[in-house]
């Protein structure tokens, strides 16, 4: 399918998450340990938010993410206090820039792992659930960013997890309507540059993976001559499909069916539990 990383904590450069450690994601996008699929090179995004800007960034590219040279340039030059990071095996929709992640609206990013389940029966009821002043907006053809522009209907901007389950509710319920068992399987992050807003969840509850980062208060006692968990912070929170290096301690899976909120070093988890608006 895809992998994806998100990263909150003090300004540093892409390149020490996507190119530097032993698992990066780059690195994933050739050989995924944990992935649906082992190669994910259907094109890559990185999104970012600067100090000050409203918008955040978007740097998509259909090429494999591991042959493309502007990538490490601009990892190199970008520093970021924020930023989602996007590797794509395409499922059923073509490989163009519109169909990268992330996906963005506003103030609003968003990336998925996972798939809609026969997407060509359920896509144009679930088109049609989208909020009319929100339908022009979506460019690609993924059921990835209909999910998105469906979370942002049912309310993503203001309780972004009760949002997501509305949304995943949505996709279940019109799933089953037209003979799909087993609608969704996902995990996905969405962020407005103040907060990460994570979610591990799929209809047969068998998810494909994801991990977040433990304390890194407590990492700099355990590691204190590593110099990436030193640069990022105290508070900084990684949440991403696969971990990033085997050091022991650093990594916690996340359970079936959790969301979790991680804003300015805060991080709260709850059950998810979707439910129609």
């Amino acid at each position: 399918m895809c992998r994806w990383v998100a990263y909150s904590g003090n300004p540093v450069p892409l390149e020490m998450l996507l190119f530097q450690t032993k698992h990066s994601l780059i690195d994933q996008s050739v050989y995924s340990h944990l992935g649906a699929t082992t190669t994910n090179g259907d094109g890559f995004g990185i999104g970012w938010y600067g100090r000050h800007d409203e918008i955040p960034y978007l740097y998509r590219c259909v090429n494999p993410a591991w042959s493309d040279r502007n990538l490490r340039e601009a990892a190199r030059a970008i520093h970021a206090p924020l930023f989602l990071a996007h590797v794509r095996s395409a499922t059923d929709t073509p490989v163009q820039e519109t169909n990268c992640h992330p996906f963005r609206h506003g103030r609003w990013l968003f990336v998925h792992n996972g798939l809609i389940r026969d997407y060509h029966l359920v896509r144009r009821d679930l088109m049609l659930a989208v909020g009319a002043e929100l339908f022009t907006s979506i460019e690609g053809s993924t059921d990835s960013e209909l999910m998105f522009f469906l979370a942002l209907t049912y309310g993503l901007e203001t309780d972004p997890v009760a949002a997501l389950e509305r949304m995943v509710a949505v996709v279940e319920e019109t799933g089953r309507r037209h003979g799909v068992e087993q609608p969704v399987n996902m995990t996905v992050c969405a962020t407005d540059g103040e907060q990460l807003v994570a979610v591990r969840y799929s209809s047969e509850a068998q998810s494909r993976s994801l991990f977040h980062s433990t304390s890194f208060r407590c990492l700099r006692k355990l590691y204190p001559d590593n110099p990436r968990i030193t640069a990022v912070g105290e508070d900084a929170f990684l949440v991403l499909s696969e971990p990033l290096s085997d050091l022991p301690g650093v990594w916690e899976e996340v359970p079936e069916r959790m969301a979790i909120v991680a804003k300015r070093g805060d991080i709260t988890k709850q059950c998810f539990n979707p439910h129609l608006p």
